[in-house]
This record gives C-alpha cells, structure tokens and sequence, in this order.
C-alpha cells in the first residue's frame, strides 16, 4: 500500500520539537534578562500631587537633603516631609501658587499629603538608611541625581545584584563623610594630602598619597574602608533576617 502522507512530513514532528524548544529558551531568556528591576523600575516617574522640583530646592536654593528628609542620619527608614516642613518655607513663599493647593489643604485639614512613594523596600528585606549614610554612601549612589531632577524617578534598579555589586566592592562607592550629602561630589575634588591627613591610606600602599595629584575613587575608597573598617555582608542572612 501506497504511503498517504509524502516522506518529507516524517520530519514534521521533529521540526515542531525543535521550534518549541527554540521559541521556549528564547521566551525564558528574554524573561530573564528584561523581566528585571533595571528594566521594570529604571525611569519609573509618577506624577505627585504637588510638583516638587529637587533641581530648584538643592541646586538653585542649595537646601541639604537633611532638611526634608530628617530621619536619614537617624533611622533605618527615610521619611518624605510633612506638611509643616513645606510650609515653614510656604507661608511667605509662593503662597499663592496654584500648584500648592494641596499643601496648603493638608495645612489646613491635618491630613497628609498622598504623596507617591518611589522607594519601599518589600518587608522580607531588610534595610538601614542610616547605617549606610553614616559611612560613606551618598545619596546619588541610590537615588542618581536628585539635585538635577525636576521631577523624581527611579534612577537605580534596586536589586538583590544590584546590593551585592555594592557591598562586594564598596570601595567603588565610597566617599569622605562630609560630601555624603553634595551629590555633584567628584573623586578630583579630593585634596590628596588634606585627606590623608584626616583619613590616612591603606596599610599595604607603598606610594605616599599625600604627594599624588589627584586621587582615584578606588583609593579613596580602599582608605575609607580600612579605616572605617567596612565589611558588607555578602550572605543571605545580611538582608534577609
């Protein structure tokens, strides 16, 4: 008896096998490649219920990001500021801006302003805002550029890869305690011989600091962790307690 099917469709089940398999490890990488943090957070900008320019407050009026946020020095979560802390400055200011409106209400009322929050760590980790400012981590580390932003957004992934990059090579981060807060901050701005005197050098470096010209963000940072000593943990249990 004559074959039904020609012989080239024997074939068929194998090709089918074949593209499943294909369409299967490329569906699975690009999930895990692009289904990420760095993709699904980076950029995210929400519209706030009062346009508050970081750019205008820190970089034209020069306020300290201590101002409004309070709690960063202090505690394990950072804060978003009240009412009173905007109209300290809004009573004489602008105050018959149109885009306070709802400052002005929460003034009135005592209820908050729903501000649209950026930044909350998910509960199963654990993180110390203050632990990480008071040793070296600037803001711009974590949040970019907020200085230079009109509006806020999510300059940084966040990650778990993202943390461990940080706390696995933290001399890449690091920076003198008192231009934590300038997040124009540079490692040329650095005096070398004035930063030795206040925070020395790595134990193992041969050359004198002090007569280098310039001094690169590597070295600071080696010195501020030896001198600091700084040992990120790099375990689960670090973040997941």
């Amino acid at each position: 008896m004559a074959n039904f099917f020609p012989r080239w469709t024997n074939w068929i089940p194998l090709k089918v096998v074949v593209c499943v398999i294909v369409i299967t490890c490329g569906l699975t990488g690009a999930t895990w490649y692009y289904a990420t943090p760095r993709y699904t957070k980076v950029g995210y900008q929400p519209i706030q219920p009062v346009p508050f320019p970081h750019d205008i407050h820190v970089t034209q009026l020069g306020m300290d990001c201590r101002y409004c946020h309070s709690f960063v020095e202090m505690a394990a979560q950072s804060n978003v500021p009240n009412t009173a802390t905007c109209m300290n400055c809004h009573t004489q200011v602008a105050k018959d801006n149109p885009k306070l409106q709802p400052v002005q209400e929460s003034w009135k009322s005592g209820q908050p302003v729903e501000w649209v929050w950026l930044y909350r760590t998910v509960d199963y980790v654990y993180y110390n805002h203050s632990a990480h400012v008071n040793r070296g981590i600037s803001c711009f580390s974590c949040h970019g550029p907020v200085n230079h932003m009109s509006a806020v957004y999510i300059a940084q992934p966040h990650s778990m890869a993202w943390c461990l990059d940080c706390h696995r090579h933290p001399e890449n981060y690091l920076r003198p305690d008192d231009q934590v807060f300038n997040l124009d901050w540079k490692p040329e701005d650095v005096k070398p011989a004035e930063f030795v005197t206040k925070y020395g050098q790595p134990s193992d470096t041969l050359e004198d600091f002090s007569k280098k010209k310039q001094l690169t963000q590597s070295q600071i940072g080696q010195t501020l962790k030896e001198r600091w000593k700084i040992t990120p943990p790099t375990n689960c249990q670090g973040c997941h307690r």
